[in-house]
């Protein structure tokens, strides 16, 4: 059987690394899955997901010219379909409240106000923690107006 990018193969997980796991295509083919395309979900450790002598179902993602195979189990699975109708459901309500009905509009304006003191707000936070950064920062180094002993 050919490997293509696209296709869906069956392989066995051979060996495992902090970065990946290499998996068996037969044919004399060995692939890498790389740590991020294991699971849809973050993944720390990938022991914790595969074990050596596991048989997986992984997508073909890209074939390089000195034969080296990237591999993908969570694009070998169906559920990203299922997934992309989702995100877009939240967007739906969003833009609809920006419409321009004078009503919702009149109703986002205090939004903006409150956006706009949390901003302020943050601004001032933030530059209140950068002015004792640096102060402290600066002492420790004995950079301008540092004690000199």
């Amino acid at each position: 059987m050919s490997i293509e990018v696209g296709s869906k193969v069956e392989g066995k997980v051979t060996g495992i690394a902090n970065f990946g796991a290499f998996i068996d295509l037969g044919d004399k083919k060995t692939g890498l899955v790389h740590i991020s395309e294991v699971s849809d979900s973050y993944v720390e450790n990938i022991n914790e997901v595969l074990e050596v002598g596991q048989t997986v179902t992984v997508k073909v993602l890209s074939i390089a010219d000195d034969g080296k195979i990237g591999l993908s189990i969570r694009k070998a699975q169906d559920k990203p379909v299922e997934e992309a109708p989702k995100k877009k459901v939240p967007q739906r309500p969003k833009s609809s409240s920006y419409s321009s009905n004078n009503k919702r509009s009149s109703a986002a304006a205090p939004k903006k106000d409150d956006f706009d003191s949390l901003m302020n707000s943050f601004l001032k936070d933030s530059e209140d923690r950068l002015t004792s950064l640096k102060r402290n920062t600066e002492n420790k180094r004995g950079g301008r107006g540092g004690r000199r002993g």
